[in-house]
């Protein structure tokens, strides 16, 4: 008889559309386990890509917003987060994001000092962070959420690094490691995301907890939004 662990671990998989090197890192392992929390709390269908096309985004920001030009270059073109986009499906198929993830580990210079090497100038993945914040942002103008959220660690997160302001400036000057879903402001112009950021790596159920924690609260907007048996064909 197959256990209740390994029902949920094959449920999961059918969900998660991931290599199996990704699969086996950490953020694999936390979004399965926040895949499992999200089947047994929600009756919502999932379905997970690994990429988010531009080709995709700019369609559907031309059917929402008709007045407006959008444009891109190449069909190939894509948003490739590294925990990929969890969406949901109302009755018509119609896919909502609920979770996208993003890790980076940023600062090597811990490591050359107990090497006995010099200082290394502090890196640019939040620089890339940026451009696909702005990304994903765009891609849900439609809705009033942005159920993005990126870990940062490594030494250059340390709290002493101004390159924490760096990672709060592209929060819109948010707090970090708070989780934001909801867009804030009168007009919703504070479309924010989450942001969890410090020196030490983050462990798999905090990962999967911040994760599921989005992911639910963007349910309950859609469910707001829409109406539960939108959900529910």
């Amino acid at each position: 008889m197959v256990r209740k662990h390994d029902l949920r671990t094959q449920r999961a998989g059918t969900v998660i559309n991931m290599t199996s090197k990704k699969q086996e890192s950490d953020l694999g392992r936390a979004l399965a386990d926040a895949v499992n929390r999200i089947t047994d709390g929600f009756d919502v269908a999932l379905k997970h890509t690994a990429q988010w096309k531009l080709a995709d985004i700019v369609s559907s920001l031309r059917g929402d917003f008709d007045d407006i030009d959008f444009h891109y270059h190449f069909e190939t073109s894509a948003m490739r987060p590294d925990g990929g986009i969890l969406s949901m499906l109302d009755n018509d198929q119609t896919v909502r994001p609920i979770l996208i993830t993003e890790v980076k580990n940023q600062g090597t210079n811990d490591l050359r000092l107990t090497e006995g090497k010099p200082r290394q100038a502090k890196g640019n993945a939040i620089e890339r962070l940026g451009k696909n914040v702005i990304g994903f942002r765009t891609a849900m103008m439609s809705e009033a959420i942005v159920p993005f959220v990126c870990f940062g660690y490594g030494c250059d997160f340390a709290d002493d690094s101004s390159i924490l302001d760096r990672v709060s400036t592209i929060a819109m000057f948010g707090p970090l490691n708070t989780v934001n879903v909801v867009n804030q402001g009168e007009s919703g112009s504070f479309n924010r995301g989450s942001f969890f950021f410090r020196e030490e790596k983050w462990s798999v159920d905090e990962m999967a907890d911040v994760m599921y924690e989005v992911a639910s609260r963007a349910i309950h907007y859609y469910f707001a939004r829409y109406g539960e048996a939108a959900f529910r064909g």
